[in-house]
């Protein structure tokens, strides 16, 4: 394939992994700061021509957009023939509509700046809720891999006998669908959300299922207070200690230690946002959409994806 592949400061171990599973030419990249905190970009490969590919880890993206978008104009400018950003972690979306006067809707602005910087998008289960696809605020094509097959997957191996645990009726659908592929049963709580860091949970009656593991599943884990409070409900009606997976690993602040306080056993992630937790690689099936966009097949388009 006519590609290279590009890791922005950050995406060095997502990028080697997707380079494991797809015959792309690594391609170098220096991205420094000037001493007023501007950005310096210099690409120290020929891209004449060629399919480029940027992988980017944009969890806490404020600081790191500006020099994706610098590097997306250079590869362009040194003639680069398409452009195409992999953010296994998709931010700003959560402000998806204007909750009160005078607020941005900040998830389609962010849309506008990728799509008029790239040719093509892929991703791991964003977070839609009011945006039923990423079409809807995308305006090139974007390839939806989900996790769910992933993480059943390592359920199997790792648990012996789970009971998977939604966060919220919204997770419904997309709970039943790794339970299912993990041949195990499932719950889902209810959330009352009061504040970033406050939130209610209440557990259905669990007597049904003594014995099992909780494994709480939820595609994003920021401040963690939402397993913080599953995990202590667990621990209050003398449940085995809950296993907690996240999609994506965001774990704010003190959100790690704290989510280990509250008694869980274990605590795994996927690698879309690098940590320490990282136990569940999706790499190979964000390659597979990669390799497919590189040897000139169509990008599927993405999906609405329930919960």
């Amino acid at each position: 394939m006519n590609a290279r592949l590009f890791a922005m400061p950050g995406a060095g171990p997502f990028a080697r992994s997707v380079a494991a599973n797809v015959p792309l030419e690594r391609g170098e990249l220096t991205t420094r700061r000037f001493p007023d905190g501007e950005t310096y970009v210099r690409v120290e490969s020929d891209v004449t021509r060629r399919d480029c590919v940027v992988v980017a880890d944009l969890a806490r993206p404020d600081e790191k957009v500006v020099p994706l978008l610098l590097v997306a104009a250079t590869l362009r400018d040194l003639g680069a023939r398409r452009v195409g950003l992999v953010a296994p972690y998709l931010p700003y979306l959560r402000q998806d509509a204007r909750f009160a006067a005078g607020e941005g809707i900040t998830s389609v602005y962010f849309a506008r700046w990728i799509s008029g910087a790239f040719d093509w998008l892929c991703t791991v289960d964003p977070h839609l809720h009011r945006h039923p696809t990423l079409a809807a605020v995308y305006s090139i094509p974007a390839e939806v891999v989900a996790a769910a097959p992933r993480i059943a997957a390592w359920i199997r191996r790792e648990v012996a006998a789970p009971l998977l645990v939604g966060p919220d009726e919204e997770s419904t659908q997309w709970v039943a669908q790794v339970a299912a592929s993990a041949g195990a049963p499932f719950v889902v709580a209810a959330k009352r959300r009061h504040g970033d860091r406050d939130v209610e949970i209440d557990l259905p009656d669990l007597a049904a299922h003594r014995g099992r593991t909780p494994v709480l599943v939820d595609d994003i884990a920021s401040t963690a207070r939402t397993m913080v409070a599953v995990a202590r409900q667990l621990t209050e009606r003398g449940r085995l200690p809950p296993i907690c997976i996240a999609v994506h690993g965001l774990f704010a602040g003190a959100a790690f230690d704290e989510l280990r306080a509250a008694g869980v056993a274990r605590i795994a992630s996927c690698n879309t946002v690098h940590h320490p937790s990282n136990e569940i690689d999706v790499a190979p099936d964000v390659a597979a959409a990669v390799e497919r966009w590189c040897r000139g097949g169509d990008i599927v388009d993405d999906v609405k994806l329930e919960g």
